[in-house]
């Protein structure tokens, strides 16, 4: 933007300032004008409003970007804190570039008291959710409720890493790598896990069935020691491994195998992988068996004799056996008819 302006206004001002002819333009723009309320606006209010912005604009963010570095090098700050001193102190910057541009160009800032309450009031509707989500950013920089690298999981179901809190919305890294933008008013008006808020600390479940031909006191024993044996567990005494036996299964008897990490960051599910195969290799050393489900079918033989006693016949019998002999009579009579009709010949 600042080439931009350099090459469309700068440099035709610089040549007109050689050949004397800036005088005259400059009298020609400001002859065109427009009232505005009780500010009139001039053509050469507006070139000189565009060379000033830019200018400031542009010495603004050199000064933003000093700051941040500023801010972002002191160790004595946490993350969240750094991230709040440096958005309070962008938008401080911005509205003092604003009003000393206002003042450069020569527009009274008294006059603008009726216009600016207006306009706030239709930006209040407008922007409604911009600011709501501006307010929740400062919000959340302030609690440290949320902060850089926590692991979070949302109530519509986003689970991954916080990696950027912006004014407006925040990026969480999703365990597949994606980057999801979540508006920073989800945060405060929804329902959110921190799984690393105070502590590292996370809890993995593994559910393990074996057979109901198990000594069940050994299965417990040899899973416990296989979890145990994971480097990854916790051997605090408050989080070690522990092994319960949950229910009886339609075809197994169900243990839940609960350990601890110290750094849940490492990855839960990693984790509970290995457990799973240090828990089988085990189980497979001593002869337990995890058996797959399975039902068996008995089947009882009817009370109810299937045959037919001795001299009872089935229902439709003597209707079948009328019908037999209809039939046999209407054959013996065609019979003689046709013997009758030989006679006659003869």
């Amino acid at each position: 933007m600042v080439r931009t302006i350099g090459s469309w206004i700068l440099v035709p001002a610089a040549l007109l300032h050689i050949f004397n002819e800036l005088d005259g333009v400059i009298a020609m723009l400001e002859s065109a004008a427009f009232d505005f309320g009780e500010i009139e606006i001039t053509a050469y209010t507006i070139v000189k409003a565009l060379v000033f912005f830019t200018i400031v604009f542009w010495f603004a963010r050199f000064l933003s970007q000093m700051g941040g570095e500023y801010i972002r090098g002191n160790d004595t700050l946490t993350i969240s804190t750094k991230e709040l001193l440096i958005k309070l102190f962008d938008i401080a910057l911005y509205i003092l570039m604003f009003v000393f541009t206002l003042d450069l160009i020569g527009i009274d800032l008294t006059a603008l008291a009726v216009f600016s309450g207006a306009l706030g009031v239709g930006l209040g509707f407008g922007l409604q959710k911009i600011a709501s989500n501006f307010i929740s950013g400062i919000i959340l920089l302030s609690e440290r409720s949320v902060t850089l690298g926590n692991l979070v999981e949302m109530d519509n179901g986003i689970f991954g890493y916080m990696r950027k809190l912006g004014a407006r919305a925040s990026v969480i890294e999703t365990l597949d790598g994606k980057e999801v933008m979540v508006p920073n008013e989800d945060f405060i008006t929804s329902r959110v896990s921190n799984l690393t808020h105070s502590s590292n600390r996370g809890r993995v479940d593994v559910a393990i069935g074996v057979s109901y031909n198990t000594d069940l006191k050994k299965a417990h024993d040899v899973i416990l020691e296989a979890a145990k044996s994971y480097d990854k567990c916790s051997t605090d005494e408050d989080y070690k491994p522990e092994c319960w036996l949950r229910e009886f299964g339609d075809s197994s008897v169900d243990f839940l195998l609960i350990f601890w990490l110290d750094d849940v960051q490492q990855g839960r599910w990693r984790a509970k992988s290995h457990v799973m195969f240090l828990v089988w290799e085990a189980l497979k050393e001593n002869n337990i068996e995890i058996p797959f489900p399975q039902r068996d079918l008995h089947i009882k033989s009817s009370a109810i004799p299937l045959g037919l006693p001795s001299g009872e016949k089935p229902d439709g019998d003597d209707e079948n056996q009328h019908a037999l002999e209809d039939e046999n009579k209407s054959d013996d009579v065609a019979t003689g008819n046709s013997d009758t009709c030989k006679e006659k010949t003869s």
